[in-house]
């Protein structure tokens, strides 16, 4: 590891990291901790499509000390939210003191504390966010279908993989990668849909052509929400609905347009599912929780079965960190929420916080790309921003584990790029040791090589499509 001024022995990093951090874990175990027999219990289940369902339970002291209890429903608020963005969910079933229920309930509303996700899972979902409030045992238990994630070689394949500042596309021939190339564009601030399909339509062209024209089948990885094959909530098409309006129906269904151009088998996930599948290709390993540190957090779930759930996870958005004062995402307006602490936004952060200045034109891609290159260069100031990043993951480790039940996770993404990944996993790894020694020995937290975090989602997804022996 690079040496810091004070010889290496990390006590100067130590102490400029970030002290406002609290760890939602640590408290909940501290609650945990006062709860006996006879205590207090908030369960509660989101309930998505086609009646698929996740249900957790929190239990509580018998008694809660006024002074405590603002606390309490701080943190309890957070495990509902931190649920609803981990499976998704148009309608929620809690049980519990009313002083806790009730403002839970009243969050989730038009124009309640949680609008955002009041609004963004009406988007998905087709229908309004509903709360009931129901006897404990009115909640329902958790019940998932269950997908086996299977991979595919047979055949000329290509793959892409749609992020923010970047596409990647390979082209594969018989499971043997024989093209692959990053593709960049700015998708976001786009009003007119015919520059995404122009865009994604040049490069899969160009990848064909090292196929020598034959395609036998497209997969796709996406940022963004899907239903179906239909995107849902997605920053890279934000700029046609904002701008456009008239013409995001004509955006969401992208993927549509292209399968119909191409008449061969084609399927799309989302990327944090494709990262989960990638890791898992790469491994041979189930029970993957894959998390891509790019311009956002994206994450995706295959269970210890090797199977999918159809949960969203779109840990973006879910909350890592109590303090209320802690950096706020602008799409969400939240604080403490994962994209803040795992992607190109909390490069930019923490690099401001620990001395970096940059142009206020320099855009986040640019920005991390100077952090990396004084990583290299052995900058104490880039070393503060992976160790803080590193100790973020180490909590996260550990938190996720409440909501997932996995045994591997996988790191990857831009941010993991160069010698700074290599920071951020080995401080993750002696930070959840402290924090729990014995969950460090079920958690393996790892990397894939370089070319496989670099370009494994669009392998993985070319990988997906099934093509029917002739």
């Amino acid at each position: 590891m690079a040496k810091c001024k004070c010889g290496g022995k990390c006590s100067c990093h130590a102490a400029a990291l970030d002290t406002g951090f609290q760890p939602p874990l640590k408290a909940l175990n501290y609650l945990r901790g006062l709860a006996h027999d006879g205590g207090q219990r908030v369960s509660f289940a989101w309930e998505r499509e086609d009646g698929n369902t996740y249900r957790h339970d929190i239990e509580l002291p018998g008694r809660i000390h006024p002074m405590m209890m603002p606390g309490v429903k701080h943190l309890v608020e957070r495990v509902v939210k931190f649920a609803l963005w981990s499976a998704g969910g148009w309608k929620l079933h809690i049980s519990g003191p009313d002083e806790i229920v009730k403002p839970i309930a009243k969050a989730y509303t038009k124009k309640g504390a949680r609008a955002f996700d009041f609004d963004f899972f009406t988007s998905i979902y087709g229908r309004g966010m509903e709360v009931c409030a129901v006897p404990a045992g009115k909640v329902p238990e958790t019940s998932e279908r269950e997908v086996l994630a299977k991979n595919n070689v047979n055949g000329n394949r290509i793959g892409f993989d749609l992020g923010a500042s970047d596409f990647k596309i390979s082209a594969l021939k018989r499971g043997k990668v024989v093209f692959s190339k990053e593709f960049p564009w700015d998708p976001r601030p786009q009003s007119d849909p015919e520059y995404h399909y122009e865009k994604l339509s040049a490069g899969l062209e160009e990848a064909a052509a090292a196929l020598g024209g034959k395609v036998d089948a497209i997969g796709g990885s996406t940022a963004g929400t899907l239903v179906g094959k239909k995107l849902g909530v997605a920053s890279l098409i934000r700029g046609v609905k904002e701008k456009n309006p008239a013409k995001y129906e004509q955006a969401q269904h992208l993927f549509a347009r292209v399968e119909d151009e191409w008449q061969c088998p084609f399927e799309v996930f989302n990327d944090g599912d494709v990262t989960a599948l990638a890791g898992a290709i790469a491994t041979g390993r189930k029970g993957v929780l894959g998390v891509a540190m790019g311009s956002s957090e994206a994450v995706g779930y295959i269970n210890p079965k090797g199977a999918l759930t159809g949960r969203i996870s779109e840990l973006a958005f879910a909350p890592v960190d109590l303090n209320p004062n802690a950096a706020k995402d602008e799409w969400s307006g939240d604080a403490g929420v994962g994209a803040m602490y795992f992607s190109q936004q909390a490069v930019n952060r923490l690099a401001l916080q620990f001395g970096f200045k940059f142009p206020k034109t320099m855009k986040l891609p640019e920005r991390l790309k100077a952090v990396q290159a004084a990583m290299a260069e052995n900058d104490e100031r880039a070393l503060r921003v992976y160790l803080m990043i590193g100790r973020y993951l180490a909590n996260a480790a550990a938190w996720y584990r409440e909501f997932y039940d996995y045994g591997n996770l996988m790191i990857l993404g831009r941010v993991t790029s160069g010698f700074g990944g290599s920071v951020i996993l080995e401080t993750a790894k002696m930070g959840l040791q402290a924090i729990d020694p014995a969950l460090a020995e079920q958690i393996d937290i790892f990397m894939p090589d370089e070319k496989t975090r670099r370009l494994g989602q669009s392998v993985a997804a070319a990988q997906i499509p099934v093509v029917k022996a002739k």
